[in-house]
């Protein structure tokens, strides 16, 4: 594996750890509370229900490779929701520089993913000369 493969596969597992835990972590608190969140801020309770399960199952998808292009998308989506109900009147610092910092690793698992592989734990030397082409 190269350097740069290599990094991908850092990013992409990073990526989908720190989801995992976050979608977990609103499961094991008890979803209500997230729920409660989302209502406070004008947002339909049952989308607590779906962020956190996208958030949960993707970065489980993600850390091995499954769907990666689709789940990478979804995060992106997911953390500009946060930053423009919640996370972007704080400004950058102490606000929305995590969910900058995972929609940056998401696009470049995004573009360093392929519509044809379903599941690539380590992404082929093929897919990695096409990405830098």
């Amino acid at each position: 594996m190269n350097k740069q493969t290599f990094a991908l596969v850092v990013i992409r597992i990073s990526l989908g750890l720190i989801f995992a835990i976050h979608g977990g972590a609103k499961f094991a608190g008890g979803i209500g509370g997230t729920a409660a969140f989302f209502e406070s801020i004008s947002i339909p309770s049952f989308l607590a229900y779906i962020v956190a399960t996208i958030e949960l199952v993707g970065g489980v998808l993600l850390i091995f490779g499954v769907l990666t292009k689709i789940i990478s998308a979804l995060f992106v989506f997911i953390m500009l929701g946060a930053i423009f109900t919640v996370k972007g009147p704080l400004g950058f610092l102490d606000g929305y520089e995590l969910e900058f910092a995972l929609i940056a690793m998401s696009v470049t698992t995004f573009i360093a993913s392929d519509w044809k592989t379903v599941f690539a734990f380590v992404p082929t030397t093929k897919q990695i000369t096409e990405v830098s082409s």
